[in-house]
C-alpha cells in the first residue's frame, strides 16, 4: 500500500519523511480488534436479559413481571436494580482497571496492556458461560470489565502513536469500527441462540465473548510496541529500527528527535496524575479528556445499543422481533462508521461532530414524541401497535445510531487519545476511559428506573444533552486533523480560548 514520500502536516508544522506501508496498515487493523471485546459485551447484555430462560434462572421476579403480568406499565416492566447491576457491574470494574492499566501501559508498554485485557476478558467469558448463580454472573462481569478497561486504555493510544499522522484519524476510527462489529455480531448471536428450544442459548451468547478475547490475545503476540513507548522505556535503538520499518524509509531522524524530546520531557515528570491535574497548561487536555467521554455517554447511545432488545420489547415488539430490530440497528452502526473512516482525515473531526450532533438531537426528540404519542404517561396501550408505527420507531432509532456512529462514537475515542503530550498521555487516557465507564455505569444502572419514572421524557433529557454538547464542540473543541501527535501543542496555542492556558514553564518545576 503505497503512500506519499512525505507525510505533510498543515501549514506551520513540520514534515516527516515516510509513507503508509502495508505493515503499519496491518498492524493498526490487528490492534483495533481490541474494540471487539467492548462491542460484543455492549451488544450481548441487552439480548441475554430479554431471554426468558435466563430471566427465569437468575431474575425470576423480572420474568414474572415481564411475561406473566400483562397489566404491567410498559415503561416499568423491566425495572430491576439487580438486573441492571448485572449489566453495569462491568463498567465499575473497567473504571478501576483503567487506572491500573495506565501504570502498566507506561511501565511495560501498550502491547502487554492489550494482552492482559484479552486474558481477563477470556476468564470472564468462561465464568459467565458456566454460571449457575447470580454471584458467578457478577464475578464474570467484573473480569470482563477489567479486560475492557485494559483494552480501552491501550488500543486508542497505540493506534494514535503508531499510525502516520496524516492517517491517524482513519486508523484510530478502526477501533470504533471494531466496537460496532462486536455489537452486530453479538446481536446476531442473540437472535440465533434465542431460538434454541432447550433454553441454554444464553450460555452460548455469554461464552461467545471468548472469541473476541482470543482475537486480541492472538493479535497482541504479533504486534510491535509503539516507538513512543519503546523510547519512554529506554529502548531508543529498537524504536529507531521500528520507526524505519513502519514509515518505510531510512530517514526518520526528525520524527525520532521529536519523540526522544517528548520522552525526555515525560521522564522529568515523576507524577503524571498530579501534573495533569495541577499544571495550568494541561487544563485543556484534562477538561476535554473528562467532558468528551462524559458527553459521549449522555447521548443515550449505550441505552439504545445494550438495551435495544429490551427497549423494543418494551415498545410492544415480540421477543424475536425485538432481537431482529437490534440486529438492524447494529448493522446501521457498522455501516455508518465507514463514513467516519472515510471522512475523518479528509474533512476533519469537528464537521463530523457538529453534523452528528444535529441529527442525534432531532431524531432523539422524534423517538421521544413517538413513544409519548402511543404510551403517554401511563405506559399502557389499549390496542396492538401497528406495523407502520414499529417501522417508524426503528427508522428514527437507526438514523440516531447512524449519526452517532460517524461522529461521537469514533471521535469520542480518537480526540482524547491524540491531544495529550507523552508525559501525561497515559494518565489522560485513563481519565477518558474512567469517565466513559463511570457514565456508562451510571446510565446503565439508572436507565430502566428512569424510564419507569420519566417515561418518554427520558429521551428528551438525552436530546437536551446532545444540544449542549454540540454547542460545546462548536466553541471549545479544536480541529486536530493532520497535526503530528508530538506537535499538538500548537493547536492549543492557536485556539481562541485555550491559548490563555498555554505557557512554557516546565511541568516538573510547577509541581512539588
Amino acid at each position: 500500500m503505497a503512500g506519499e514520500n512525505f507525510i505533510a502536516a498543515d501549514e506551520g508544522g513540520c514534515e516527516y519523511p515516510g509513507k503508509l506501508t502495508r505493515y503499519v496498515a496491518l498492524t493498526c487493523i490487528m490492534a483495533a480488534m481490541g474494540g471487539l471485546i467492548f462491542g460484543y459485551d455492549i451488544g450481548i447484555s441487552g439480548g441475554v436479559t430479554s431471554m426468558d430462560p435466563f430471566l427465569k434462572l437468575f431474575f425470576p421476579s423480572v420474568y414474572r413481571k415481564e411475561a406473566l403480568d400483562t397489566s404491567t406499565n410498559q415503561y416499568c416492566k423491566f425495572d430491576s436494580q439487580l438486573l441492571t447491576l448485572f449489566t453495569s457491574s462491568l463498567y465499575v470494574a473497567a473504571l478501576i482497571a483503567s487506572f491500573v492499566a495506565s501504570f502498566v501501559s507506561k511501565k511495560h508498554g501498550r502491547k502487554v496492556t492489550m494482552f492482559l485485557g484479552g486474558l481477563f476478558f477470556l476468564f470472564g467469558a468462561v465464568i459467565n458461560a458456566a454460571a449457575v448463580h447470580i454471584s458467578m454472573l457478577i464475578l464474570g462481569r467484573i473480569l470482563l470489565g477489567v479486560g475492557v478497561g485494559f483494552a480501552n486504555q491501550s488500543v486508542p493510544i497505540y493506534l494514535s502513536e503508531i499510525a502516520p499522522y496524516k492517517y491517524r484519524g482513519t486508523f484510530n476510527v478502526l477501533f470504533q469500527l471494531a466496537i460496532t462489529f462486536g455489537i452486530l455480531i453479538a446481536n446476531i448471536v442473540n437472535f440465533l441462540t434465542n431460538k434454541i428450544s432447550a433454553g441454554w442459548g444464553w450460555r452460548v451468547s455469554l461464552g461467545g465473548a471468548a472469541v473476541p478475547a482470543l482475537v486480541i490475545l492472538f493479535s497482541s503476540f504479533f504486534l510491535d510496541d509503539t516507538p513512543s513507548s519503546l523510547i519512554q522505556r529506554g529502548k531508543s535503538e529498537e524504536a529507531e529500527q521500528l520507526l524505519k520499518k513502519i514509515r518505510g524509509v531510512d530517514n526518520v531522524h526528525a520524527e525520532l528527535k521529536d519523540l526522544v524530546e517528548a520522552s525526555e520531557a515525560s521522564n522529568k515528570v515523576e507524577h503524571p496524575w498530579k501534573v495533569l491535574v495541577r499544571v495550568r497548561k494541561y487544563k485543556p487536555q484534562l477538561i476535554l479528556s473528562t467532558l468528551i467521554p462524559t458527553f459521549q455517554q449522555l447521548t443515550g447511545i449505550n441505552v439504545v445499543m445494550f438495551y435495544a432488545p429490551v427497549l423494543f420489547e418494551t415498545l410492544g415488539f415480540k421477543a424475536n422481533a425485538s432481537l431482529m430490530s437490534a440486529v438492524i440497528t447494529g448493522a446501521v452502526n457498522v455501516g455508518a462508521t465507514f463514513i467516519s473512516v472515510y471522512c475523518t482525515d479528509r474533512y476533519g473531526r469537528k464537521v463530523l461532530l457538529l453534523t452528528g450532533g444535529v441529527l442525534m438531537c432531532v431524531f432523539q426528540a422524534l423517538v421521544a414524541g413517538l413513544i409519548g404519542w402511543k404510551f403517554g404517561t401511563t405506559g399502557v396501550v389499549a390496542t396492538v401497535l401497528p406495523q407502520s408505527y414499529a417501522i417508524l420507531v426503528v427508522l428514527c432509532i437507526c438514523v440516531f445510531v447512524a449519526a452517532f456512529a460517524f461522529s461521537w462514537g469514533p471521535l469520542g475515542w480518537l480526540i482524547p487519545s491524540e491531544i495529550s503530550p507523552l508525559e501525561v498521555r497515559s494518565a489522560a487516557q485513563s481519565v477518558t476511559v474512567s469517565m466513559n465507564m463511570l457514565f456508562t455505569f451510571a446510565v446503565a444502572q439508572v436507565f430502566l428506573k428512569a424510564l419507569c419514572w420519566m417515561k418518554f421524557g427520558l429521551f428528551i433529557f438525552f436530546a437536551a444533552f446532545v444540544f449542549i454538547m454540540t454547542l460545546f464542540v462548536y466553541f471549545y473543541v479544536p480541529e486536530t486533523k493532520n497535526i503530528p501527535i508530538e506537535e499538538m501543542s500548537r493547536v492549543w496555542r492557536e485556539h481562541w480560548y485555550w491559548k490563555n492556558y498555554m505557557d512554557e514553564q516546565s511541568p516538573a518545576k510547577e509541581v512539588v
